[in-house]
């Protein structure tokens, strides 16, 4: 009977409702509690217990990967970021990595776009403002009168895109990948270099991957180069953002503000400046949050789970909809 350690906080608190599921396919279910993610020495605990893993963004790094192997024969990484495990040592182990590709996004660009409008009309500072008694005209801006630079054009990057010209807004785009040249005509993207982009939008969208490219993108160097009323959205990878330099820019007035729903360390630091600040707005790593979508995303995750242990996924469909 395969051993499949379940460890994706977003699946644990309904794993009951699964239960039947996986014993249908007979599989035996290994379901620690988990806060954010496990890291190494969480995982390490369980090395050479389990054929399978439904994981969240836990630290499969290559020292855990060797410990689990050769038992370990698929990772099911519920969601698409696989940036926390060293897909080298899968491949090299033979180990399967499998995630949902597209799975969050239309939720995250709809998450990008209410960062832009609150920013633009000042509706949370209005009803702070209100709500503390005052009778404040606090100014905002159409969003027609503003530049949209976005950097990473894929996915979700096309899906900001497509939201922000139904708002007339100007589209700056970036990405070290070529873009579909339709995509770029259709919706008025210019497509221009880093610093440029930086230099000219009023907001700044990171949509990328975490890669040896991405880490720290958003650095000292590049704050330099923002308006000091710009503000700068990330909703892809904590990293992407060198939070000390973002920090500081905030501080100095080197840009406007920022909206955060990742972070470098997550849960985000009960001391970190940022949750102090008045033009900054924090989400705990949730732009992916639509009930529908973590849905697809549960069984996709399963499929691909049973997939990789060579276990037929004929009657799949059928179980789903019962359950």
């Amino acid at each position: 009977m395969p051993t499949v350690l379940v460890t994706a906080p977003y699946m644990l608190p309904s794993i009951e409702r699964f239960m039947p599921v996986f014993k249908n396919y007979g599989l035996e279910i290994i379901a620690p509690p988990v806060e954010e993610r496990m890291e190494e020495e969480d995982l390490l605990k369980y090395a050479e217990k389990f054929d399978g893993t439904i994981c969240g963004d836990d630290r499969y790094s290559r020292r855990v990967l060797v410990k689990c192997s050769p038992r370990l024969k698929v990772i099911s990484k519920w969601g698409t970021g696989i940036d926390s495990i060293d897909r080298e040592a899968c491949l090299e182990l033979g180990i399967q990595l499998k995630n949902t590709l597209n799975a969050f996004t239309l939720p995250v660009a709809d998450t990008v776009m209410g960062y832009i409008l609150a920013f633009a009309r000042r509706q949370p500072w209005m009803d702070r403002a209100m709500k503390a008694g005052e009778w404040q005209k606090i100014p905002g801006r159409s969003l027609s009168e503003c530049t949209l630079g976005v950097i990473g054009l894929g996915n979700i990057g096309k899906a900001i895109i497509r939201r922000a010209c139904g708002f007339g807004m100007t589209i700056l785009g970036n990405d070290i990948q070529p873009i579909a040249p339709d995509f770029i005509l259709e919706n008025k993207v210019e497509m221009t270099s880093f610093k440029d982009l930086l230099q000219r939008s009023d907001f700044v969208t990171t949509n990328t991957d975490l890669n040896p490219t991405s880490r720290h993108l958003m650095n000292k160097e590049a704050f330099s180069y923002m308006k000091p009323t710009a503000v700068m959205i990330n909703s892809s990878r904590g990293p992407v953002v060198d939070e000390k330099a973002l920090v500081e820019a905030l501080q100095n007035g080197r840009i406007g503000g920022a909206a955060m729903d990742v972070f470098e360390d997550e849960p985000l630091p009960l001391t970190s400046p940022l949750l102090k600040m008045d033009n900054v707005m924090l989400a705990p790593h949730n732009s992916n949050s639509s009930p529908a979508a973590w849905e697809r995303v549960h069984w996709n995750t399963i499929r691909n789970l049973l997939i990789g242990l060579e276990i037929s996924t004929a009657d799949l469909d059928e179980i789903s909809k019962k359950s």
